[in-house]
């Protein structure tokens, strides 16, 4: 049953993959806002943000990762909407593949595209003068923060894929995600807020994976903000995950 399961998940994300690389202005829509939004910052605002003796871009650039899988889980949705109208599902449903492949294979097609996305532009930030002297475990562990930060917003867009009723509901709920990190510590630190701004900022999920990964970037004790990261990427992975398989059962049955 696993290997039945594997085997028709790797064809699905085949099929999935091949949309998006025939497509790859996905791949650099998804990249063109962020990196946008980081030469604004960087060279229009950066001189007027006090971040003590770290460079700018170094500062922003965690806040601007999690801003470009914000941008590109939005795809998702698109596709599992496109999918869904078109009665594919329906299809796949009347052959004898794993049910639950569907859907990771858009998952997986997800990560996959935003990874791609992530390393444009890291490529841009090191182009602007981003510099880390952290080492293979550090970077390892904010590829990890990353990846299952994506694969918790990927279940959560899954939500609308299969809900929507228009393309544009669809694709239309990740803009909150995409402005959250403009009320965190991605783009200034929090002590410059007002009380009930900073409050917010300060305990919402993504000024903790935020300092997580600027302080893996720093070679800084992360101290408890990566078991904070680590708790609200598992917990929004969890919660999406089971709610998104309720919501594709009561479709697909």
């Amino acid at each position: 049953m696993a290997t039945h399961f594997f085997a028709d998940t790797a064809v699905l994300t085949g099929r999935t993959m091949r949309h998006v690389t025939r497509s790859l202005d996905t791949i650099i829509t998804t990249a063109i806002t962020p990196i946008a939004i980081m030469l604004l910052f960087v060279y229009v605002f950066g001189g007027a943000i006090d971040t003590g003796s770290v460079s700018y871009v170094n500062y922003l650039l965690p806040g601007i990762l999690l801003i470009t899988i914000a941008s590109g889980i939005s795809y998702t949705a698109f596709r599992l909407f496109t999918d869904m109208q078109g009665g594919i599902f329906e299809r796949f449903q009347s052959m004898p593949i794993a049910r639950s492949g569907v859907l990771w294979a858009h998952v997986l097609t997800s990560l996959l595209a935003n990874l791609m996305s992530l390393v444009v532009v890291v490529g841009v930030a090191l182009l602007m003068g981003f510099r880390s002297g952290a080492g293979v475990l550090a970077w390892l562990a904010v590829a990890g923060i990353l990846v299952l930060f994506t694969l918790a917003l990927t279940w959560l867009a899954v939500i609308p894929g299969l809900t929507a009723k228009s393309v544009d509901g669809a694709s239309a709920f990740s803009y909150p995600l995409i402005f959250l990190p403009f009320i965190s510590s991605a783009f200034v630190p929090t002590d410059t807020m007002p009380g009930p701004v900073r409050a917010f900022a300060e305990h919402q999920p993504v000024t903790s994976i935020v300092n997580a990964i600027r302080d893996l970037f720093a070679q800084q004790p992360v101290g408890t903000s990566i078991w904070t990261a680590l708790a609200w990427c598992g917990g929004i992975l969890v919660v999406a995950y089971v709610f998104a398989n309720i919501i594709y059962r009561r479709k697909i049955s």
